[in-house]
């Protein structure tokens, strides 16, 4: 109804000899509820994307928690082998313990070497072979940080070839 009225007013201004507005190709009817979008749409939009932002923040931040408890891991072992690859070398090998640290503390090691014998031989009785290799095992505990997690431990044996006076040869 209303474009059939519309209709008539441009026929009637073109016969008064005015010029009628161009006519648009397809109509278009707007009414007052299709005006743009409610305050509620907007809090609502805004609070969806708040918590999307949230998640990938928390994702994000737990990715990056991730990463350096991977490095301090990576570094620890890097300082294990280090230590584990100097015993016996330049010194003689003997039941010790000795402690200490990295980066002011922040990594704390515990190294014990003490000699080895197969439980199987030890359960027999049988006496050990004098004058033959001697069987060390190094333990070696390195600890970071203050969690459950954060700690290494390897364990390994050394020989100490007779007559070395128990240096690795």
């Amino acid at each position: 109804m209303k474009q059939a009225r519309a209709q008539r007013s441009i026929e009637q201004a073109q016969r008064a000899g005015g010029h009628a507005p161009p006519r648009c190709p397809f109509p278009i009817s707007l009414s007052s509820h299709q005006r743009g979008y409610t305050l509620l749409e907007v809090i609502v939009a805004f609070a969806l994307l708040a918590m999307a932002l949230t998640l990938l923040l928390g994702i994000l931040s737990g990715s990056a928690r991730q990463v350096r408890q991977s490095a301090d891991a990576g570094r620890a072992a890097m300082y294990a082998q280090s230590l584990m690859d100097q015993v016996g070398v330049g010194e003689r090998l003997a039941g010790s313990e000795r402690n200490g640290e990295f980066e002011q503390g922040r990594y704390r090691w515990r190294l014990r070497v003490s000699p080895w014998r197969d439980p199987a031989i030890a359960a027999s009785g049988q006496p050990m072979a004098l004058g033959g290799p001697e069987l060390f095992e190094i333990t070696l505990a390195m600890q970071w940080g203050d969690g459950p997690g954060q700690r290494l431990q390897l364990r390994t044996l050394r020989i100490a070839a007779a007559g070395s006076g128990g240096t690795l040869q």
